[in-house]
């Protein structure tokens, strides 16, 4: 039998995002939902959540560096969907500066969000995963975990993170039927990004160096990568595990020569 595809892929699955209130994980929370999934979101607050969220997205707070709070979100949401199918571990802050810039607090700080936080969230879901006939966990990564990045220090370091630990993760829960994958975004039109270019002192061409170096000239979107979440949660992955799915327009791959003329 042929596995189920289309519009409505997710129907009678069960998923939870981390870090749903904005950016690349509000836009995997609608996507979800409008496939068929019931969809709780887990962020530090859900009070800015837009009203026009469909129906089946809930909301719980918590913050993914705090143990307790997000055992007992998950385990809430679990209660209030009937269980877990699927995971989306994409609470992740950023960080700019070189090796030099960026003190020790700030080092704790963004590998306690970016890797402890997927740690904490999957083992809280993990009984719930066990459970499940159909179990896939996502995490957000970053072209900085493959690609040298100027300015990226600490941000790159944890994403290289994300990377190694997605692949143990999916060698240590296959033979209990949880896929594990993430996805590496290249530089992507999300509210850090927007920050970033806001404190720039040029921001007009700080954006444009930005597009300039993904290949196909712009920058992803945060739709674009909620469908490449949504692929690797669907049953159409049933046999993709331990893979780095690149959204990138390029990025870490081509090595274009410059337009002819230059």
């Amino acid at each position: 039998m042929s596995e189920p595809t289309g519009p409505r892929e997710l129907t009678g699955l069960r998923a939870l995002v981390t870090g749903g209130a904005s950016g690349i994980g509000l836009a995997t929370a609608r996507l979800l939902a409008e496939r068929g999934a019931a969809v709780a979101v887990l962020d530090r607050g859900t009070g800015g959540l837009p009203d026009d969220l469909p129906k089946e997205l809930l909301g719980f707070t918590a913050d993914v560096t705090d143990d307790a709070a997000v055992r007992a979100a998950v385990t809430a949401a679990a209660e209030a969907l009937g269980g877990l199918d699927l995971l989306v571990n994409n609470a992740g802050i950023g960080a700019a500066g070189t090796v030099e810039d960026n003190p020790d607090e700030q080092w704790h700080q963004v590998l306690d969000v970016n890797v402890l936080g997927i740690v904490r969230t999957s083992r809280a879901a993990l009984p719930y995963l066990r459970a499940s006939a159909h179990a896939a966990v996502v995490n957000t990564c970053s072209i900085a975990a493959t690609a040298g990045l100027p300015q990226r220090a600490l941000y790159s370091a944890s994403k290289g993170a994300v990377l190694s630990l997605t692949l143990a993760m999916a060698a240590d829960h296959i033979r209990e039927g949880i896929r594990v994958n993430c996805v590496n975004p290249g530089t992507a039109d999300t509210p850090w990004i927007s920050r970033l270019l806001d404190s720039a002192d040029d921001p007009a061409a700080e954006r444009a160096a930005l597009m300039a170096r993904q290949p196909h000239g712009r920058l992803v979107s945060a739709e674009e990568v909620a469908a490449a979440i949504a692929y690797l949660l669907s049953p159409a992955a049933g046999s993709v595990t331990g893979t780095a799915l690149a959204v990138d327009g390029g990025m870490q791959g081509l090595r274009l020569r410059p337009p002819s003329g230059n």
